[in-house]
């Protein structure tokens, strides 16, 4: 076949196509001002599925600025992160004059809490018995890190990276959560 005429081919094909989409969404949509109500047996079981907690991005946020608040007023320049129960994370601050290393460091407390939805600093005795823990990849095992629990479930993670020990990073990991209960 020449070229153009595979050219034409294929565009009468599109339209066609298109077409018969349009048509078959056309004659399955609902009269305005109507809604479909899909049949009793067609209903999956609600065994099938689950119902998750998330925090909003505003929450997450005023949890991350909360943890920066309570860093900077003991002058410590640090990182946070908010990552949710799935260890994506939700956002992230790098305070003024922070470390390079503590965004990725605070992001990966921040996983590691929700995971084992344990604060990083008790996961850190834990690696005196599953010395191996540490070779999962994404966690790191100094504190820092902290849970965000909802009715004991871990819904998020908080991490805080940067200050000279991983006892202030919790702290303000911590002042993170404090907030969220505010």
């Amino acid at each position: 076949m020449k070229t153009r005429t595979r050219v034409l081919t294929g565009t009468a094909l599109a339209v066609a196509l298109g077409a018969g989409t349009f048509g078959a969404v056309s004659a399955s949509a609902s009269p305005a001002g109507t809604t479909a109500v899909a049949a009793k047996k067609d209903t999956p079981s609600d065994k099938n599925f689950t119902t998750t907690t998330h925090l909003t991005v505003d929450a997450a946020t005023r949890a991350a600025q909360a943890a920066l608040q309570a860093a900077a007023a003991e002058n410590q320049k640090v990182s946070v992160a908010v990552v949710d129960r799935n260890g994506n994370t939700i956002v992230t601050l790098r305070g003024d004059g922070a470390g390079p290393q503590s965004y990725e460091s605070a992001e990966r407390k921040a996983f590691t809490a929700v995971s084992w939805n344990a604060p990083t600093s008790v996961l850190v005795g834990r690696l005196a018995q599953a010395p191996n823990l540490k070779d999962i990849p994404g966690t790191l095992f100094l504190g820092g890190g902290t849970p965000v629990q909802v009715n004991g479930a871990p819904v998020a993670g908080i991490g805080v990276a940067g200050a000279p020990s991983g006892d202030l990073d919790e702290k303000f990991a911590k002042a993170g959560v404090d907030a969220l209960s505010k």
